[in-house]
């Protein structure tokens, strides 16, 4: 697929001190989708093959304010350890994608449709007329690219995004699984995905016990 890449006077980078570790933060403007993303880099990536890298949706309610309804948050803190873990590595913040890219306020009716209706995430999207999911993946690919990243091992449990990725030239070498525990807030979130959008989530067929939110599964080389 052709695509452009990001102008210079349009990407900004600086060193970025964090609980987690030292970064070096890329913020981008994406010369498609006119968001500014933010790719956290960690360690000399610049030429690597088969370098760790999360394409993380942005998820108001789960990063910041720690929902439980989703596993968003857990996931961003997990890519993120592992990366340092790593020594190097890559985490793409990809904004515009909230609810799957239809946008905070109708995520949000989506909530209420799935706490009154019983709906489940996929239905609840629909129930208002909106599709599932309208992510688009170039903004990541276009700053691997920019970031000299050769091939990656993308952390996600979702299938399809490897072939969003390889649909912009974006080699992946391995998909590493990114799992978080099941909690009785998450499991028919986490259940729809698995049954309804195909994302592998092994810790689902767990004994009961595990639901407690005992973790049963990391990033892993």
């Amino acid at each position: 697929m052709h695509d452009q890449g990001i102008e210079q006077n349009d990407i900004a980078e600086a060193e970025l001190r964090t609980r987690r570790g030292v970064f070096r933060a890329v913020a981008f403007r994406d010369p498609v989708d006119g968001h500014e993303h933010m790719a956290l880099v960690r360690g000399d990536v610049r030429g690597r093959e088969d370098v760790l890298v999360r394409t993380h949706s942005e998820c108001l309610t789960g990063d910041i304010f720690a929902a439980t309804r989703c596993e968003c948050g857990d996931q961003l803190g997990a890519a993120v350890d592992a990366i340092v873990r790593e020594g190097a590595g890559v985490l793409v913040y990809l904004r515009g994608h909230e609810g799957r890219g239809i946008g905070l306020v109708a995520k949000i009716r989506t909530c209420i449709l799935q706490d009154d209706q019983g709906l489940d995430t996929v239905d609840s999207a629909t129930a208002i007329g909106l599709p599932v999911d309208v992510r688009d993946y170039g903004p990541a690919a276009r700053v691997l690219r920019h970031l000299g990243v050769r091939s990656v091992r993308l952390m996600s449990n979702n299938p399809a995004k490897v072939d969003a990725l390889e649909s912009y030239g974006v080699e992946v070498a391995e998909r590493v699984p990114l799992l978080v525990p099941v909690s009785d807030d998450n499991v028919r979130y986490l259940t729809a995905k698995r049954d309804r959008l195909g994302h592998d989530l092994p810790q689902l067929d767990a004994p009961a016990a595990v639901l407690g939110g005992t973790p049963v599964g990391e990033a892993r080389r």
